[in-house]
């Protein structure tokens, strides 16, 4: 024994051969359980798979067919000679009916038909069947709760059993000439042999129809296995029994896979369904033939790799064959490549250096690769976020010369409806002033969600957040053919919050919102936004009936790159940035969904502590923006006063000198910042209105150049302009203390600072 040991050891043979036999004989019976056990559970799962379809073909079958069925009768008793015949007052015929009712049975193809009037729920008025022998009154009976559901919804329909007989109901309520309800119309086709027929060629199963524990119809063997199918059937329905997805099954020496299902039925009747067989016993014989060719084809495998192995291991170079073709696939790129450690002889020393060496290129080309990738993500977000920043700056720019225009138009307008007395100029000149404030408002939102602002939190109004979002998004919305219905809290207090962030919250949601019922194919979509005071919170709900959110997906939603869209439609990163918004706020953001109930989200967020000031610098204007009566122009209060305005735009020019020459001051103006400065060298102005943007000398340098020259002039300038007033502006504005006018601007407004301004000058 002790030789043998120590020639096992030594003989590199032996060490070889001994354990890849074994290991064939082991392979061998594993790779036959293994086969056996996975092709068993391939046909099973084949067969559950179809039986699954085969249910799902039947339910749509019997919804395609209840929905023809309505179709075809739906339109019955509008018929000319119907409409009449009920108009006429024979509703309350019954022989005039039958005889209706009897054509209309023959000529619609169906086996019961019956009118049951309004006061008659229980009794028919009148009857007609293709069948003697099947009771009208019976028929009638099962059939009261689908006439009720016409006569409350418009129409109905149910799978019935009658005398042992199955049948398809519709029902449709008939109305007199005035309207009035004056009964049903039911309509029964037997279910039968054909319709298993039928079903059996859509589901490629047979197909066995049961009612009251026993077989209305059947495609699958002889009349006596119908007891059995019967059991079968009442042991899937017994109550508190799971129902079992598939259930093994042998009839006549065959073997099937079983399943069952239900009809929809008004009453909840769990006693009308359907058996589904589908047949195993090809593939089962296709098993236990592969089982016999496998060990045989096994067993000559394992002689003739006994006898190749023997053989190669008498080849000493075996091994270094073998690393030098790995050595060549890791040269070209292959880094997969392993070569066998069999010993701990200088091959397989040799081996498992290489082995090791090139995992490790491996690892390096990965970590290349992973660092080339991120590198390319960064390059793409860098260039994404420069087109972003360049589409703020081309819209900034749009909206500067778009304000101008405004600012004309909105004055003009004014002027005229002033001036002219006839009522249809003066509605014309309101529709045009009203256009031209909805043109100021989308530019104001563009601007708004174009330009990047510094998180700042103030005391803001919810309720115009609110607004403003849904204004941003009307155009998208009404396209869409989307309602949005708002109930906003008139005394809602305000919060402290930064405006531009929470604003696109309630973007981002009502956006998702509508492109949820897009994708969805949505008729008529409604969101509903309300706002409300809950406790020490002011809360934003959001309600929407697209087609809601799956239950596994709703703790998800919120998680950063999660989303349900199609490639390259989403990237997952909206909720999740309105999720941090909100908690930053100190607030609660959360989702109710069912699929097929739409979508509610809730937003929460804290009030404004009671000490915080909401007062907010008006400019001489109360908190509706309305002049306060103490400043209020009066008619030519500008009497014996210059004004100089500084403009490029001469339509602009021209309004501000019609307005102000209107109230008696004399005007001067100047179409660029030199001219401006000569003008104020040779005479004296009470007060200067500037544009802030402008060719040449723009408004801060011309109140530089006219502090040096004109100090007194400089303390009386009114900046105007058409452009965003940025963090710079905004810092030079207060430090000069200086009212800037955003255009466009009502006369109203402009008055009102012209008039503040040289008050201010008067104190």
């Amino acid at each position: 024994m002790e030789k043998l040991r120590r020639q096992i050891e030594v003989s590199f043979s032996t060490k070889v051969i001994v354990p890849v036999v074994a290991t064939m004989v082991l392979l061998l019976a594993v790779t036959v359980s293994i086969v056996n056990s996975r092709i068993t559970r391939q046909f099973q799962a084949e067969a559950t798979r179809n039986l699954a379809h085969a249910e799902e073909s039947v339910r749509k079958s019997r919804e395609i067919h209840t929905r023809s069925q309505l179709l075809r009768f739906r339109s019955v008793p509008d018929e000319p000679k119907y409409r009449a015949l009920f108009a006429e007052g024979g509703a309350n015929h019954a022989p005039t009916i039958k005889v209706s009712l009897d054509e209309m049975r023959t000529n619609r193809e169906v086996d019961v038909v019956l009118f049951t009037s309004v006061d008659d729920l229980k009794t028919a008025r009148a009857s007609s069947a293709s069948d003697r022998k099947l009771s009208v009154k019976d028929f009638q009976a099962v059939c009261t709760p689908v006439v009720v559901e016409a006569f409350e919804k418009g129409e109905g329909w149910d799978t019935v059993l009658v005398d042992k007989r199955l049948f398809d109901v519709v029902s449709v309520p008939v109305k007199g000439s005035s309207q009035e309800l004056l009964g049903a119309l039911t309509l029964g086709v037997e279910v039968g042999h054909g319709n298993a027929e039928d079903m059996k060629k859509a589901t490629s199963c047979e197909i066995i129809l049961l009612a009251n524990g026993r077989v209305i119809a059947s495609t699958a063997g002889p009349p006596e296995l119908h007891n059995e199918f019967a059991r079968i059937f009442s042991s899937y329905m017994e109550p508190g029994t799971e129902k079992v997805q598939t259930h093994k099954l042998v009839l006549g020496g065959e073997h099937f896979f079983c399943s069952a299902g239900r009809f929809v039925s008004l009453k909840s009747e769990g006693n009308i369904g359907y058996l589904l067989l589908s047949s195993y016993e090809q593939p089962l014989r296709a098993l236990r033939i592969t089982q016999q060719i496998l060990l045989g084809v096994s067993g000559l495998a394992i002689l003739l790799g006994t006898a190749v192995v023997w053989f190669l291991v008498r080849k000493v170079t075996a091994p270094l064959r073998a690393l030098s073709a790995s050595a060549e696939a890791v040269g070209q790129g292959d880094f997969t490549q392993r070569v066998n450690v069999k010993s701990r002889d200088e091959c397989g020393e040799l081996a498992a250096v290489f082995n090791q060496m090139t995992e490790n290129l491996k690892r390096s080309r990965e970590q290349l690769e992973s660092t080339v990738e991120t590198l390319r993500t960064t390059q793409a977000q860098l260039v994404q976020s420069e087109k972003l920043s360049g589409i703020g700056e081309f819209v900034a720019g749009v909206a500067h010369e778009l304000n101008n225009p405004l600012t004309s138009v909105m004055g003009f307008s004014e002027l005229l409806a002033r001036a002219d007395t006839e009522p249809q100029h003066k509605r014309h000149l309101d529709l045009i002033y009203k256009s031209a404030q909805r043109c100021q408002k989308i530019v104001q939102s563009l601007l708004s969600f174009a330009r990047r602002h510094q998180p700042e939190r103030k005391l803001s109004s919810i309720n115009e957040l609110v607004e403003s979002a849904v204004d941003f998004l009307s155009y998208q919305l009404r396209t869409s053919n989307i309602e949005v219905v708002t109930k906003l809290d008139r005394y809602l207090p305000k919060a402290m919050v930064d405006p531009h962030q929470l604003q696109q919250v309630f973007l981002n949601i009502v956006n998702n919102a509508r492109q949820a019922m897009e994708a969805n194919q949505q008729q008529k979509g409604v969101i509903r936004v309300t706002t409300e005071t809950f406790g020490r919170n002011v809360r934003v709900i959001i309600v929407d009936n697209g087609p809601g959110i799956a239950e596994k997906n709703l703790s998800k939603v919120f998680d950063p790159f999660f989303t349900t869209k199609e490639v390259g439609k989403g990237t997952g990163l909206g909720l999740s940035l309105c999720y941090g918004i909100v908690h930053e706020h100190g607030g609660h953001i959360s989702v109710r969904s069912k699929l097929g109930q739409g979508a509610t989200f809730t937003i929460e967020l804290p009030l404004a502590d009671e000490d915080e000031d909401d007062q907010q610098p008006s400019n001489g204007a109360d908190k509706d923006g309305k002049p306060k009566s103490g400043n209020r122009l009066k008619r030519l209060e500008g009497a014996g006063r210059k004004i100089l305005v500084i403009d490029d735009e001469e339509a602009i020019l021209e309004m501000v000198r019609e307005t102000l020459s209107q109230q008696g001051y004399q005007v001067d103006v100047a179409r660029d910042g030199e001219s401006a400065l000569r003008r104020a060298a040779l005479n004296r102005y009470d007060l200067a209105l500037c544009d802030w943007k402008m060719p040449g000398l723009n408004g801060e340098q011309i109140y530089e150049r006219l502090r040096k020259a004109n100090p007194a002039l400089s303390e009386r300038l009114i900046f105007i302009t058409g452009d965003v007033i940025n963090e710079k502006v905004q810092e030079f504005l207060r430090d000069q203390k200086k009212v800037c006018l955003s255009k466009p601007f009502s006369i109203v407004e402009f008055r009102a600072a012209v008039g503040n301004a040289l008050a201010g000058n008067r104190k």
